[in-house]
């Protein structure tokens, strides 16, 4: 059964040690997520886990991030979540179906969005996004070159490197593939928020479903890049009622249509619509 994943299509990392933060990280963004991993230190994992299963936020909006399968917390972040109103869990570094299923049995019902950022896991890609309890998939790039011995994820243009840009489309298709969502990494340069909206701009239009951000500031140019301008939406909604009158291929205002691009008409016209 296919199962996809609505939130979106700004995601909001907020450290899981923060409660402070969490209704405001939730009111920023589409949704929050929590975050377990990378954003405490050890010190403060034991405080984050109760934080959070005490967290009175929105489930349909919420995301708990644990730490990988191989950390020495993976267990106390699963029965944190398990105690929580939270079913929706992003699995940090996941390389595997196997770690998928160690999720599932934990806390049963939920939805597991796997974060790919290490070689193994890009490489296991379509085997996790063909789980049935996964319902997006979502790429680390700062992760991923390290674990592969790189320094950096961008070159001196402020674009991905090639690899980076491997990892990210195979992520895409395998998710596509499978009927799930993708998720594109965050941007780790805060104050270019022009960089952030093209950067999302080109994610909608590849056919990613939503974008994390680790500041707040990114959340508007990430709905903007997301959300088609009403231009779009007229031509796309223009170009179906011609396809009502005028079955197989035909010309539209000069340029010929064919199925690829009335689904493409029908993905804008579905980003349109309201969420909730």
């Amino acid at each position: 059964m296919t199962r996809r994943f609505a939130m979106g299509p700004a995601l909001l990392f907020c450290p899981g040690d923060r409660p402070d933060r969490f209704q405001k990280a939730a009111d920023r963004a589409d949704a929050v997520i929590l975050d377990l991993e990378d954003a405490v230190g050890g010190e403060s994992k034991a405080a984050a886990r109760a934080a959070i299963a005490a967290a009175e936020l929105d489930p349909a909006r919420t995301i708990v991030r644990v730490q990988s399968r191989s950390s020495a917390g993976f267990r106390d972040d699963l029965e944190a979540v398990a105690a929580s109103p939270f079913r929706t869990v992003m699995l940090a570094k996941a390389e595997s179906a196997d770690e998928v299923d160690a999720v599932a049995e934990a806390i049963p019902g939920v939805r597991v969005v796997a974060l790919i950022e290490t070689a193994r896991g890009v490489l296991a890609a379509e085997a996790i996004a063909d789980h049935g309890a996964v319902v997006a998939l979502m790429w680390g790039a700062e992760d991923l070159v390290a674990s592969m011995g790189g320094t950096s994820s961008r070159g001196d243009d402020g674009g991905y490197r090639d690899v980076a840009m491997h990892a990210r489309s195979r992520v895409l298709l395998a998710a596509s593939a499978f009927g799930k969502t993708a998720i594109d990494a965050i941007r780790t340069d805060i104050a270019d928020l022009d960089g952030a909206h093209l950067e999302a701009l080109d994610a909608a239009a590849s056919g990613f479903g939503a974008k994390a951000a680790i500041h707040p500031n990114h959340v508007e140019p990430y709905r903007r890049a997301f959300a088609p301008t009403e231009e779009q939406v007229d031509e796309a909604r223009r170009i179906l009622a011609a396809a009502e009158a005028t079955p197989g291929v035909f010309s539209f205002e000069g340029r010929m249509v064919d199925e690829p691009i009335l689904r493409h008409a029908r993905s804008l016209v579905e980003r349109a619509r309201p969420r909730g």
